[in-house]
């Protein structure tokens, strides 16, 4: 899912990238607002997440590098106006949730993490599912920006999981037929 992520957002950001700045930024209804807004977002939400997740006993050390990153004070923080800028800072989180996830063993999945949401509220949750929440998370909002992009005249192209996975050929059959 890492994988997946990074190559998503790499690709989203290219799209993106097309666009003037000031298309970019344009207020198009979405939840947060306009494209730069939904990408800042999350990031935001990833922040949030790793930080949480850093705060842990027992945390791992990869985690660390997340004290160079910008601290959201809200769930729509605009920690970058810029899409270059937001660009590099996609790119160092997602170097970084690739390879913190994939350092992660069964028992460190398996862990409880106990955490307030934005709101104090406290909660406990396995870390597995925590993990698959911010990948689905990062899936739903890329999903809004692919449909922004495409309102504004750019194609994202195949976006699903599967293109990522080997293509395996299927064992020919053996009934005594011929494929032609």
């Amino acid at each position: 899912m890492a994988r997946y992520n990074r190559w998503m957002n790499e690709r989203l950001y290219r799209a993106a990238a097309t666009l003037p700045a000031a298309e970019l930024a344009r207020d198009r209804g979405a939840f947060f607002g306009s494209i730069l807004g939904t990408l800042n977002h999350l990031l935001v939400a990833d922040l949030i997440w790793l930080r949480r997740f850093a705060a842990a006993p027992g945390a791992h050390p990869l985690l660390a590098q997340l004290q160079a990153m910008p601290v959201p004070s809200t769930l729509d923080a605009t920690l970058f106006d810029r899409l270059d800028a937001l660009a590099a800072a996609r790119g160092r989180m997602d170097a970084l949730i690739e390879a913190w996830s994939g350092a992660l063993d069964e028992a460190a999945l398996a862990t409880p993490l106990r955490y307030r949401n934005t709101a104090g509220k406290a909660f406990e949750r396995e870390t597995f599912g925590l993990l698959m929440h911010l990948f689905n998370h990062q899936t739903h909002h890329r999903g809004q920006v692919t449909t922004l992009l495409s309102q504004a005249g750019v194609d994202m192209g195949v976006t699903d999981l599967l293109a990522l996975l080997p293509v395996a050929e299927a064992p020919a059959a053996d009934d005594g037929t011929h494929p032609h």
